[in-house]
């Protein structure tokens, strides 16, 4: 396959949007976690976000692997190459993530729906109590921001690697003359 657009390396392209989206979707994991309100409204966009994450990062890998075959053997783009999958756990950690607060916002829908029945009705149980919403509030935040903050540093760690490759000594400290 060519990974090339408009003769650019297509990389060199989906980069920016992988180290934009990952701590942008992380960050309204974080909000939607801690804050029943906006969890009601954005549970979905955010896991269409983690669903379509997750390909956009594999496509960025592999043509990241196509672009080293195609540029002079140097060891800091080796080192940037042999960073660039740790991010994919992390990636699938946040879609896991959204996944799991989807299915508590659905939970919270069901038991907003049936909230005239005291007691809840046989065919779907009791509501969650007020001390359990906390709880798994807390419990998907304290995740949410664990994951965010993993998922950020590994790409800081990439990104970082990944410029020294393509920068370092490749300019001067002094402005050149026409």
């Amino acid at each position: 396959m060519d990974y090339t657009v408009a003769g650019l390396p297509l990389h060199v392209l989906l980069v920016h949007a992988v180290v934009v989206l990952t701590p942008l979707l992380g960050l309204v994991l974080i909000v939607i976690s801690a804050w029943p309100g906006a969890r009601r409204v954005l549970w979905l966009p955010a896991l269409i976000g983690a669903a379509l994450l997750l390909p956009l990062g594999l496509v960025t890998i592999e043509a990241g692997k196509w672009l080293e075959e195609r540029v002079p053997p140097a060891p800091l783009i080796q080192e940037h190459t042999a960073q660039g999958e740790d991010i994919v756990p992390w990636i699938v950690a946040l879609l896991v993530l959204a996944v799991v607060i989807a299915a508590w916002a659905l939970v919270e829908r069901s038991a907003r729906r049936r909230h005239g029945a005291a007691d809840g009705d046989a065919l779907n149980g009791p509501a969650p109590s007020r001390g359990i919403r906390f709880a798994v509030g807390a419990v998907l935040t304290v995740a949410a921001l664990a994951i965010t903050a993993g998922s950020t540093w590994t790409l800081v760690q990439i990104a970082e690697a990944g410029s020294r490759a393509v920068w370092e000594g490749s300019f001067s400290d002094e402005p050149l003359e026409d």
